[in-house]
């Protein structure tokens, strides 16, 4: 039987597309693209009722604009910076996200890549891999006690405050910059807030970012700021690659001003083989190789998350397309 409408999954996910048919299998054909960019894409979208979108490239304008019947742009993660929001609003198309499958995984994972670097962790292990050093933990000093260290945090929305918990679980004298939130927070949740950037960076040991990727903050971590940081702190990245500048992150590993770094994120990814974030973190001879703790955007995932943000962008589609009120529209 014919159904009569036609969603289409341009990235990321591949057959079996059980959750996603378990959603929509009744009224619409559901089809995985897997591609990995943007020109792929011409001539496979342009009759599609919905579009599910996720990270491997830039939906634009271009895409958009052959749109001919599309009533809904989803993307089943949080960050949307991937998709051109004015665009779609111009075609009277809306897009939505899914803003609260992955607090507790990005959390976790940023949390835990902070104390596996503060902790030499993650440096020991390296060097024991190729028979460096003692076996003993002189290499990795100092290592400073983890309690009343301050953990500070850059947007404290969903996962920043899951991730100030956690992180007052350690024993971590906890601290906010955040600009949007309002008054009060701070007393919630029981930790400190700082309002300005610079002064939140001054006074951390260990800084993590959680704030989505906009104009105003792409490129908010730079070399400017990595300076401002003390000497032997520690930079983690869970939100998106755009809000740090990597290269200045592996300068300040090569020149001993950071003592680790976590990026979960990357500008481009997967990123070009002539990468020099990768070149660095493969080369034994580069302090970003035993100081760098690199994961491929990973920090969302976990099976149950999985399911989660599938399951609910596929809600969000069928809303669409039987005309109930959207949850989540972000243009």
């Amino acid at each position: 039987m014919t159904k009569p409408y036609r969603v289409v999954i341009t990235d990321l996910i591949v057959e079996p597309l059980t959750f996603e048919r378990k959603v929509l299998g009744e009224i619409a054909e559901v089809v995985a693209l897997d591609v990995l960019s943007e020109a792929e894409l011409v001539g496979r979208i342009e009759e599609a009722d919905a579009i599910m979108v996720y990270h491997y490239f830039r939906f634009t304008k271009a895409s958009i604009d052959r749109l001919q019947r599309c009533k809904v742009i989803v993307r089943p993660g949080v960050g949307y910076d991937g998709i051109d929001i004015g665009a779609a609003r111009a075609r009277g198309i809306p897009v939505c996200n899914v803003p609260d499958y992955g607090t507790e995984e990005v959390a976790d994972s940023a949390v835990a890549m902070a104390v596996s670097l503060a902790r030499g962790s993650h440096f020991l292990n390296s060097r024991l891999k190729r028979g460096i050093g003692a076996w003993n933990v002189d290499q990795a000093l100092p290592v400073p006690r983890l309690r009343g260290r301050r953990f500070g945090i850059i947007g404290c929305g969903r996962i920043g405050t899951a991730a100030a918990l956690r992180a007052k679980a350690f024993g971590f004298d906890v601290a906010f910059y955040d600009p949007y939130l309002k008054d009060g927070v701070d007393k919630a949740l029981g930790i400190a807030r700082e309002m300005s950037l610079a002064r939140l960076l001054a006074t951390s040991h260990i800084v993590s970012l959680h704030c989505p990727l906009t104009q105003e903050t792409r490129n908010l971590i730079g070399e400017r700021e990595i300076a401002g940081m003390p000497k032997g702190s520690f930079l983690i990245n869970t939100s998106r690659g755009g809000v740090v500048d990597t290269l200045a992150v592996i300068d300040a590993l090569a020149k001993g001003h950071l003592a680790g770094a976590a990026i979960d994120v990357l500008e481009k990814e997967p990123p070009e083989v002539d990468s020099p974030v990768l070149a660095a973190w493969r080369n034994p001879d580069h302090p970003a190789h035993d100081r760098l703790l690199l994961n491929p955007h990973t920090a969302f995932y976990c099976d149950e998350g999985c399911e989660e943000f599938r399951t609910k962008g596929s809600l969000e589609v069928l809303r669409a397309l039987t005309g109930e009120p959207l949850r989540n529209v972000v243009n």
